[in-house]
């Protein structure tokens, strides 16, 4: 046996704002515990999924700029050894002058063997400037590829041949590294001995002149090679920058779409407890108003 309860209309439509207010007060709640007011594409399909693909293209653009001070820091490593190759070159030109001004043979042949003490350092110099196993200075695969490694920095996240945007930066040429390691012959000199220096005559001037020469042009190698990788960083910096701007956008635009102001929903809820408590009076109102009403048969 089924009851019914009969509700006049006054009561009923006090039920029905106080389940609104309920619902509302839910929904408030949970925008206040999340921070959302998008939480599903049910809340608001259109900002809801524009949101995800701001952040999705974000997400990408952050691994682009990873990739973008990775390559940086390659820069600066290839940099920081040539800058060392250089005070290496000119160590190496002040021994050749000393050399050429020294009138003692045995003190030519010692100052020869420093030099070629700091040649060597020049070679190793080069091994160590890498970053992340990439060396713009030299290539320690040997024969697998002349030269130095190369790098490959992408902009922006399209795939495609037309769309992609790169900066390709070169290593030193093998040709450019081996003019610098040339300064070691320019020592030795034809008999390929560093008693060349140690000589008498014309022989050892002329061999410490062809040091001289090929520690001039290694040092010319060396600064225009170091100013190309600095363009390159200037440009690198540049994009970086530009990309951490570009992801800030996109993620403050997708949190426009999304995020709740908290201040308002703060507002809202009080609000909203408010209109429920009055929501409760007014319905107690009318219930004793239809029980008087009832005293009367």
């Amino acid at each position: 046996m089924s009851s019914t309860i009969n509700l006049d209309s006054a009561t009923r439509a006090n039920l029905l704002s106080l389940t609104n207010t309920q619902t509302l007060i839910n929904r408030t709640q949970n925008r206040l515990a999340t921070g959302l007011k998008v939480n599903s594409p049910l809340d608001d399909a259109l900002a809801f999924f524009k949101a995800r693909d701001l952040n999705a293209r974000a997400s990408d653009l952050s691994t682009i700029k990873s990739g973008i001070a990775g390559a940086i820091s390659v820069i600066t490593a290839a940099t920081q050894g040539l800058s060392s190759i250089e005070s290496t070159l000119q160590q190496m030109k002040a021994l050749a002058n000393s050399a050429i001004a020294s009138p003692e043979s045995s003190t030519r042949a010692s100052l020869a063997s420093q030099f070629n003490e700091l040649r060597s350092q020049v070679d190793n110099l080069a091994e160590d400037a890498s970053f992340n196993g990439v060396n713009l200075l030299k290539n320690g695969i040997g024969a697998f590829r002349p030269g130095a490694d190369y790098l490959t920095v992408t902009f922006n996240e399209r795939t495609d041949p037309k769309g992609i945007n790169q900066l390709v930066v070169s290593g030193l040429k093998s040709t450019d590294f081996n003019s610098i390691l040339a300064t070691s012959a320019k020592v030795t000199g034809v008999a390929g001995t560093t008693t060349v220096w140690g000589q008498t005559g014309t022989a050892a001037i002329f061999a410490i002149n062809a040091s001289i020469s090929a520690i001039d042009s290694a040092l010319t190698t060396v600064r225009n090679v170091s100013s190309t990788f600095g363009t390159n960083a200037a440009l690198l910096n540049i994009r970086e920058d530009f990309t951490t701007n570009l992801v800030n956008t996109l993620q403050g635009g997708a949190s426009d779409l999304v995020n709740a102001d908290l201040n308002t929903e703060s507002a809202n809820l009080l609000s909203l407890q408010t209109r429920q408590q009055l929501g409760t009076i007014s319905l107690s109102i009318a219930q004793k108003s239809q029980q008087s009403v009832l005293r009367l048969f």
